[in-house]
């Protein structure tokens, strides 16, 4: 019988920063940040009384600053994104509303040091510099404003390979419909081109439930996401091994989750930690062996997840 090693929880250092949205207090939202080591205990709110919807969470553990993205009121196109201290104190407005529409999940991409994010109504895909600054759109997935009605444009996930020079991003399509995909783009554009045309953008995976955050194992080009449609496939984490030569081969990794949303990998100690609107807290290897339950329920709704060894 193989042996299956459980996901380490011996790193002394690492920890988990997640965000509650709020909306279990709705009409008065007390949306969170929350962190706790890779075991779940030590559980600390750092932030609370966001009322704007957070979603997306990632951390500069060089400079000591969460950054995390506001949906606001999506038909108020109001979206915005702030930064605290790890310590929750200095809470600064990064990006102000007006800027971006539904900013969802963001990644960091440390050589460049620039801010990524996917934006749902606003169907694109955007970046800008640690401070903000810098704003630009690198895709747009329909031109007009009346598309956003349409959730096949909805840009939701996002992960980088900046020494791939790729960027990946998903686009989860309506409920129970099996029309998610998930797309990759060169991470600078071709001369001439523009974020409305683009002839570089591939879509990888097609047919998905709905497809939400994204991670990527760089060393082993593996894709990793969490999905939100239904069973069978759906309400899982996943992952697929990018061949540059040879069809994708997608995984069900996880199953019966409550609507799969964050996802963050440790890869040094071999394992990820992701998160379901049910309001658990989750660890397991890789392969999706040893699933864990850190937190049963954070008295809220998860939604972004990011590991700091």
């Amino acid at each position: 019988m193989t042996r299956v090693t459980p996901p380490s929880t011996t790193a002394a250092t690492g920890r988990i920063y997640f965000l509650d949205i709020g909306l279990s207090t709705y009409p008065d939202p007390n949306g969170r940040i929350i962190t706790c080591k890779p075991d779940g205990s030590d559980v600390r709110e750092l932030v609370t009384q966001i009322k704007t919807l957070p979603d997306g969470i990632a951390v500069d553990s060089d400079r000591q600053h969460i950054y995390w993205t506001n949906m606001g009121v999506p038909s108020a196109n109001d979206g915005s994104i702030q930064r605290c201290d790890l310590s929750g104190n200095n809470i600064v407005t990064i990006v102000p509303k007006g800027q971006t529409h539904t900013p969802k999940q963001m990644t960091i991409a440390h050589k460049s040091q620039k801010l990524y994010w996917s934006d749902r109504e606003g169907m694109c895909v955007m970046r800008a510099n640690m401070d903000g600054s810098d704003i630009e759109v690198l895709h747009r997935s329909a031109p007009a404003d009346s598309d956003k009605q349409c959730t096949l444009n909805w840009c939701v996930g996002i992960t980088v390979d900046e020494e791939g020079g790729s960027v990946y991003w998903s686009q989860k399509g309506p409920p129970r419909a099996g029309q998610g995909r998930i797309f990759r783009m060169n991470i600078e554009m071709n001369a001439g081109e523009s974020a409305d045309r683009r002839t570089d953008v591939q879509c990888i995976l097609e047919g998905l439930p709905e497809p939400i955050d994204l991670e990527l194992d760089t060393g082993s080009q593996t894709l990793y996401w969490t999905d939100r449609g239904d069973p069978p496939n759906g309400n899982t984490v996943n992952s697929v091994v990018l061949h540059a030569d040879a069809k994708l081969q997608p995984k069900v990794l996880v199953r019966k989750l409550h609507e799969g949303i964050g996802i963050s990998l440790d890869l040094q100690n071999g394992r990820m930690f992701f998160g379901d609107l049910g309001g658990g807290l989750y660890s397991a290897n890789l392969d999706g062996s040893c699933k864990n339950t850190l937190i049963p329920e954070i008295g809220g709704v998860t939604t972004g997840i990011f590991y700091v060894e």
